[in-house]
């Protein structure tokens, strides 16, 4: 009788009955053995790492990261794209079609629903098609247009994009994200269509958010295109910049970032964002793990949509430095983050 524990052995009865599909009769009579033997052995193929089970998901969902990150950060929901190979299947698209999915879910008449930018709320906005006709639906923008930056996915373009697909009104925030003062900002807050657009985005029923890093796209290029002096370039990376939604920036613990960038960008507040009853931040790629770390620690989103590449580094991280809860909800700041010279990291994230 072959050894239950013999790697060998267990190696052949998992080859017999996993690949060649018999029975455990017919794997008992072959290594000559009883069947109940045959059990134990396959059990313990399992405990030794020699087979490893994995249900996928027809819906393209990794359900046990989900749970992990729904438990550990106190989330509402969770969607994990698997990575899925294949001509064609790129994993921003895959990420997008479950942010679709989540937004149907969740689309009611007589929504308000408020969209920032970036490439996987694109993905997102391109994956949704519907044939349920919706009352009084409208959608907006949570920050303003990329005039003063070359990027193609801007607010404007996936609102609208996403109205004609849902069969929406839409309000467009006819303003720059960007400015190079304060004052311009503060200029333009004081025409009324654009404090109403600003205040229609701040009341909406459900948010979302693409989670940006402030070395990388879109959310680089705003930085650059602020005019920052060296100063405030210098206090600005002294704050400890991990990530941003709608070009509002916040640190590790998910903490806003005052001073002469959120001056100069037009967009609901991070205050504003918390107010929202459901805000659901999209994200890919490891690149975005602390950005979306401090996204969850802060609670500037309640639901999340990412891959599993992503969803394992945030999860990894989360348990290399000890942060098994999520930060409570806080007051936002008043005061703004002391001025300490210091150099802007020059790294890129890849």
């Amino acid at each position: 009788m072959p050894t239950p524990r013999d790697p060998a052995t267990l190696v052949a009865a998992a080859r017999l009955y996993y690949v060649e599909g018999r029975s455990q009769a017919e794997v008992a009579s072959l290594l000559r053995t009883s069947r109940s033997n045959v059990s134990r052995m396959l059990t313990e193929a399992q405990k030794q790492g020699i087979v490893e089970i994995r249900v996928n998901d027809p819906a393209g969902r990794v359900n046990e990261l989900e749970d992990e990150l729904r438990d550990l950060f106190g989330l509402r929901e969770v969607r994990v794209a698997h990575a899925r190979t294949g001509a064609g299947l790129r994993i921003e698209d895959q990420v997008g079609a479950q942010a679709s999915r989540l937004l149907l879910d969740h689309l009611k008449d007589s929504m308000t629903v408020a969209l920032s930018w970036g490439t996987a709320l694109q993905s997102m906005v391109y994956a949704t098609t519907t044939d349920q006709t919706y009352h009084d639906l409208t959608l907006c923008q949570l920050v303003g247009g990329l005039s003063s930056v070359r990027n193609e996915i801007s607010g404007q373009a996936l609102v609208r994009e996403l109205a004609v697909r849902l069969g929406a009104d839409y309000r467009f925030l006819h303003a720059p994200a960007a400015l190079e003062s304060s004052a311009a900002r503060e200029a333009l807050m004081a025409e009324p269509s654009i404090a109403d657009s600003v205040a229609e985005a701040a009341r909406a029923d459900l948010a979302l958010v693409g989670i940006g890093t402030p070395t990388h796209g879109s959310s680089e290029a705003v930085l650059l295109s602020l005019g920052l002096s060296q100063k405030e370039q210098a206090a600005f990376w002294a704050a400890g910049p991990v990530g941003d939604v709608g070009a509002r920036y916040y640190t590790a613990s998910g903490q806003p970032i005052h001073g002469a960038v959120e001056d100069r960008v037009l967009a609901v507040t991070l205050s504003d964002l918390l107010a929202i009853p459901h805000v659901v931040g999209v994200a890919s790629g490891r690149a975005k793990t602390p950005g979306v770390l401090g996204a969850l620690r802060g609670r500037v989103v309640d639901s999340l949509v990412c891959d599993e590449s992503l969803a394992r580094s945030v999860l990894s991280a989360a348990h290399t430095d000890g942060s098994f809860q999520p930060t409570p909800a806080q007051p936002v700041p008043t005061q703004p983050v002391p001025t300490q010279p210091a150099q802007p990291a020059n790294e890129r994230t890849s």
